[in-house]
């Protein structure tokens, strides 16, 4: 099969599914899901051609090229093409990995937009969406990759935005609209810098430039590379848009923009630091990176703790989950800042698998989870936890699935995030030959919160998985739930077993993982040195091992003796009783722990961080000393909306009313403006 042929399909094939969309009748609204499965399918064995042959393909436009013979004024649309690597082929997979499985899904949750909203504007945005994510990790021209990232925004914002009658989605469009935006622009200054550099914006005159930038220059490059893509992937403090966004847009696109659309700013810092400017790397970069990698992770986890929206939980775990990717990153720009060791240039490549290790993994189990909170909103409607509880025995698959990807996301064995963050930390550990006391200090710090973090990160998913799926119902909207439709139970099956096979399988992923850390850091692979058959330990004498397959299958063992135990050899005789209910005849939902009951002593530990607001609000009859009710209202603002882009957005508007006042509407005045502009223009001409 011919790898490029293929990628030129995947791609032909999303447009083909959006025309379908376009122009189909409402009894063909499947038709537009089908190419976006035919182009994932087509795209996943593309990707996989080019990572296991290690042959990249390069994919020219006719068209643009011969734009330089119109005029020279388009010559800077002349070059412009795909090229697809190790780097990009790694993300065209994530890419047709997920949407495959979600495309399945959506043919069952699109009934729910039925006579409601325009099935084919939603058809046609899904299959551009993907599109636009193939093209960013794919182009190999600045002016190109900038069309795309813009292009992928635009259909990002109508697709939060597609429930506009919900004032609150459209307020989220908004807001991740100017983020969105703000972030471009400083990607466009980046870019400039390359192009006053180079001459071009062939992303390969800008790798022949690398080596050879001055000191401010490269910092500002940057800089400008962390906060424009750092703004896309929800780095703290740039995250506010992404827990308002993801719960706004259908689940499908929640899906999508968790598990790959947020990923596509990973691609982007990697493609800068790693390939255009891994010459003049600093180690003091790694540390910045480092530093709000941290606060992600924890910042993220901690707000997802204290959510009591389903959805929302999920994309502040979001924000951990880039942290914790972005924690292999910077270890990888430490470790690499020193080249004339071998033994850092091993350890860098060993930080980049373990980080695009867990970027696969995070794009499985999350989107996993999205799915199964979407089935669950489509149950019963509602997203707020202290609504739900007990639908493990209307919705059994979806519990199962949805449990699962619990499991993966807590990093425990043998599912594949235990496998990817048991990498970080040794990572980390391994950090500490690095000479500089900075890094040695930063280091263990870094390491220790990660493990706070992943204590957090299993209460939060008790919490999340205990509260929708077991105990009683809340609410009579979960008596009335039902079972999801067949496609969207088989697309959240098929992440599911994803989840379980990764993990197992973990010995043959890393080799890969292996090809592409070492195209990027330039460095021979160290496959042999980390695997041996089917146990996985790090590049250095002396450090612990585990083997994923093994621990499965002590697992399997185990686990029939424990059960034959209980049932027949224990001491207790199985007695069947009700449960105690303090006295009282029955037991009701108002006795069960609430989501916001759950998160309590989380909240009182870190309030000073999370800084809880508490309203108690006293209804009496005719006597003030008779209460009626008393309701307790709980509200947890941002910190950071509360203390930088508040009073910044505030400061904005009020400069735009008084800016808005020389817009008098007087020709004379506007007159008197050009005058004035055209006096200073030829004074600094002259």
């Amino acid at each position: 099969m011919d790898a490029h042929l293929l990628f030129i399909f995947s791609a032909v094939l999303y447009l083909a599914g959006a025309v379908s969309a376009l122009f189909g009748s409402p009894k063909t609204r499947w038709g537009a899901y089908l190419f976006a499965i035919a182009a994932s399918l087509t795209g996943l064995i593309s990707s996989l051609l080019v990572l296991l042959n290690n042959s990249p393909i390069t994919v020219h436009i006719p068209i643009l090229q011969s734009l330089k013979d119109l005029t020279p004024t388009l010559s800077l649309f002349s070059n412009m093409g795909l090229h697809v690597d190790a780097l990009s082929a790694f993300f065209v997979l994530l890419i047709s990995m997920l949407t495959l499985p979600v495309s399945i899904y959506a043919i069952g949750y699109v009934r729910e937009y039925e006579g409601k909203k325009s099935q084919e504007l939603l058809g046609v945005l899904y299959n551009l969406f993907p599109l636009s994510m193939l093209l960013v990790v794919t182009a190999n021209n600045a002016l190109l990759f900038l069309i795309c990232w813009e292009l992928m925004t635009l259909v990002t914002y109508f697709l939060v935005t597609f429930d506009h009658e919900n004032p609150e989605n459209v307020r989220a469009g908004s807001l991740y609209f100017i983020m969105a935006h703000v972030g471009t622009a400083f990607l466009i200054a980046l870019f400039v810098l390359f192009y006053q550099h180079s001459g071009s914006l062939d992303f390969d005159s800008f790798r022949q430039i690398a080596g050879s930038w001055s000191e401010l220059p490269k910092t500002l490059l940057f800089f400008f590379a962390l906060i424009g893509f750092g703004m896309k992937a929800g780095i703290v403090p740039l995250h506010i848009w992404l827990p308002e966004a993801h719960p706004a847009a259908p689940t499908p696109i929640s899906a999508l923009m968790s598990g790959v659309m947020i990923k596509t700013a990973i691609y982007g810092l990697l493609r800068i630091y790693f390939d255009l400017l891994r010459p003049d790397m600093e180690w003091w970069w790694g540390v910045v990176i480092l530093a709000l990698a941290t606060i992600s992770a924890v910042i993220g986890i901690l707000f997802a703790l204290i959510e009591r929206d389903l959805k929302r939980i999920l994309a502040y775990s979001s924000v951990e989950n880039i942290g914790i990717i972005l924690i292999g990153v910077g270890l990888a720009m430490i470790f690499y800042a020193y080249p004339s060791s071998v033994k850092f240039e091993t350890l860098a490549s060993f930080a980049l698998i373990a980080a695009l290790f867990h970027l696969a993994n995070h794009t499985v189990f999350k989107g996993l989870l999205f799915m199964g909170a979407g089935a669950v909103f489509q149950a019963t409607h509602t997203r707020n936890l202290e609504h739900l509880g007990g639908l493990i025995r209307w919705m059994p698959w979806t519990a199962a699935c949805f449990l699962v990807g619990a499991v993966a996301i807590s990093a425990l064995p043998p599912l594949n995030g235990f496998v990817s963050e048991w990498l970080i930390f040794q990572s980390l550990i391994l950090g500490l030959a690095v000479p500089d006391l900075v890094v040695k200090v930063a280091l263990p710090v870094c390491a220790a919160l990660l493990a706070l973090t992943g204590a957090l990160v299993a209460a939060c998913f008790v919490r999340a998985f205990g509260i929708t799926f077991l105990a009683r119902p809340r609410s009579d909207k979960v008596e009335q739930a039902r079972e999801v439709p067949l496609p969207m139970r088989f697309g959240m099956a098929v992440l599911a077993l994803l989840a379980l096979s990764m993990g197992l399988t973990a010995t043959a992923i890393v080799p890969v993982l292996s090809n592409i850390a070492s195209s990027l850091v330039n460095s021979p692979g160290i496959e042999t040195a980390l695997v041996n058959g089917t146990i996985l330990s790090p590049p250095a004498a002396n450090h612990g091992t585990v083997s994923p397959l093994g621990l499965a299958w002590a697992f399997l063992f185990l686990l029939p003796i424990g059960i034959w135990f209980m049932l027949i050899r224990s001491p207790f005789q199985r007695r069947i009783a009700p449960t105690w209910a303090c006295g009282l005849s029955t037991l009701s939902p108002q006795m069960e722990y609430t989501a916001t009951g759950f998160s309590k002593p989380i909240r009182m530990i870190f309030r000073s961080l999370i800084q809880p607001r508490k309203e108690i609000i006293e209804e009496t009859d005719e006597s003030s000393y008779v209460k009626r009710r008393v309701r307790v209202r709980l509200d947890v603002q941002s910190p950071f909306d509360r203390s930088f882009y508040s009073p910044v957005s505030a400061f904005i508007l009020k400069s735009s009313r008084s800016i808005r006042k020389i817009q008098s509407g007087s020709i004379n005045a506007y007159l008197a403006y050009i005058f004035l502009a055209l006096v200073v223009l030829l004074i600094f001409a002259r």
